[in-house]
């Protein structure tokens, strides 16, 4: 189960019906059961500009950001992966730069922070070269028109 939450700002621009599908198709791709949950944010720059000071040390908004955590929801019994929150105005941004809609870069975003959710990271050159691959592969599978430039 997916818990989203969108900013009033962007509730038009968001489908939440298409994320929670896409989550769904992670989980099927990375044989992730089926039952976990998580929490998603799609929000504003300064959110994320203020969590990314808070936790990453970096006083600029970034993207997305995930907070990876691993328990058991104590009440579904569902295993509970973390959270993540999508800076809507980022996301349309790069969209636009890479010459897609800001829907498929919010979906790009979904699978990037669900792939940190899930203990995937991109620190050293190995890492980054097994998560971009996997990742790649899964916006193949669900025919997600954008790719990550980094």
């Amino acid at each position: 189960m997916i818990d989203i939450e969108i900013d009033q700002s962007f509730q038009d621009l968001v489908d939440p019906i298409s994320l929670e599908v896409v989550s769904n198709q992670v989980f099927s791709l990375t044989d992730t059961d089926p039952k976990s949950e998580f929490g998603l944010q799609v929000t504003g720059d300064d959110t994320l500009q203020q969590l990314n000071l808070q936790y990453m040390g970096i006083d600029a908004p970034t993207d997305v950001l995930s907070f990876p955590v691993s328990f058991q929801n104590p009440d579904s019994g569902n295993p509970y992966l973390g959270d993540i929150l999508i800076s809507y105005p980022t996301a349309a941004h790069q969209a636009a730069a890479s010459g897609h809609p800001p829907e498929e870069e919010v979906k790009l975003l979904l699978v990037h922070g669900l792939l940190h959710l899930l203990g995937y990271d991109h620190t050293t050159p190995e890492e980054k070269k097994a998560m971009w691959a996997l990742q790649n592969s899964i916006l193949a599978a669900l025919q997600i028109q954008a790719r990550p430039t980094e």
